[in-house]
């Protein structure tokens, strides 16, 4: 299958495909004029990769990965890998909160009749 193909088939933009490519998550047979040629499983791959990116993976984390899914095995290293990046995520989330309770001193600060525009004491800052 031709890279529109697989694009509309699995529903990703052809830059997309072709930046998995360069990134070594997929591949692509090349015809003599340099066309690129899909096999039927690179449907799966492509939907793989989409899951594995919309759980908050890199690229580089699913290039580590896939060995083990080609192979149909998870190791003890692939999973301290998927829970090293579940802790990666959990950071991100508390570090969003704190963000998110700063700005709320924000808010409550500025809804004060007394603060002119949005006036904030320094210390509301601070975590």
């Amino acid at each position: 299958m031709r890279i529109g193909a697989l694009a509309t088939t699995t529903g990703v933009s052809v830059r997309a495909l072709r930046y998995y490519e360069e990134q070594g998550l997929l591949t692509a047979d090349r015809s003599s004029g340099g066309q690129r040629h899909y096999g039927d499983s690179a449907v799966e791959r492509v939907h793989l990769i989409q899951a594995l990116y919309a759980a908050g993976l890199s690229s580089r984390t699913i290039l580590d990965l896939l060995p083990c899914v080609d192979a149909k095995v998870n190791t003890p290293e692939s999973r301290a890998l998927l829970r090293a990046e579940r802790a990666r995520i959990d950071e991100q989330i508390r570090q969003l909160r704190d963000a998110r309770d700063r700005l709320d001193a924000v808010i409550a600060s500025s809804e004060s009749p007394a603060s002119g525009c949005a006036h904030v004491e320094s210390d509301a800052l601070v975590p």
